[in-house]
């Protein structure tokens, strides 16, 4: 059984994620519109996305399997993607000071030769109320930059987090147990020498 993937992806989060659990990945960035269309939901948005990720990379004769994914972060109706610049991280961050927010990514498993898993994960996150003068620091570290919703919970925005429920994972761009089982579905998990040494590898 395989460990090898191709994530479809350009995200160095989602690759390190899957690094940490003994995957080895062939990284192919995908090239699609991200454009919403009319009247379409944030869960049928990152699940129409990621099947396009999927399909625009091929996958490789001595991989088989694609990861793909996308996130966003929603308030009610709003999808709140990456900020262009400063001006907008700001007006995101104020807009979730003290308020619950949804994470949603949709992902994608599929195996070059047809089963396809897919799977829509949400995490509810509170942010605890932030001054501007929190905000005005946060979004002068730059940690902003091609983050939905503005922050990055991995990093120096755990501060802003109050209270989650849900995947960790998935608000960093990738619900790892959710994927990892979906995955062992199709017959690929990580050797246990992978995972030993992905593990000293982080020691």
């Amino acid at each position: 059984m395989s460990h090898s993937l191709l994530l479809a992806s350009s995200s160095p989060r989602r690759l390190e994620l899957l690094q940490r659990t003994g995957y080895r990945c062939v990284v192919r960035v995908p090239e699609v519109d991200e454009s919403l269309r009319p009247s379409e939901s944030p869960a049928d948005y990152v699940a129409r996305l990621a099947r396009a990720k999927a399909g625009a990379v091929e996958a490789e004769a001595d991989v088989g399997v694609v990861v793909a994914a996308d996130t966003v972060v929603t308030q009610g109706a709003r999808i709140l993607g990456k900020p262009v610049d400063q001006d907008e991280a700001r007006c995101m961050l104020t807009a979730l000071s003290g308020t619950r927010h949804t994470v949603m990514t949709g992902f994608v498993v599929a195996r070059s030769d047809g089963p396809v898993e897919a799977e829509v994960v949400e995490t509810a996150v509170r942010f605890k109320s932030l001054s501007d003068h929190e905000i005005q620091c946060y979004v002068s570290t730059g940690e902003w930059h091609d983050k939905a919703g503005g922050y990055g919970v991995q990093g120096r925005a755990a501060f802003l987090v109050e209270t989650l429920e849900g995947s960790y994972t998935n608000i960093v761009g990738l619900p790892l147990a959710q994927v990892v089982d979906r995955l062992a579905r199709l017959g690929v998990v990580p050797s246990s020498a992978a995972m030993r040494a992905a593990t000293e590898a982080r020691a």
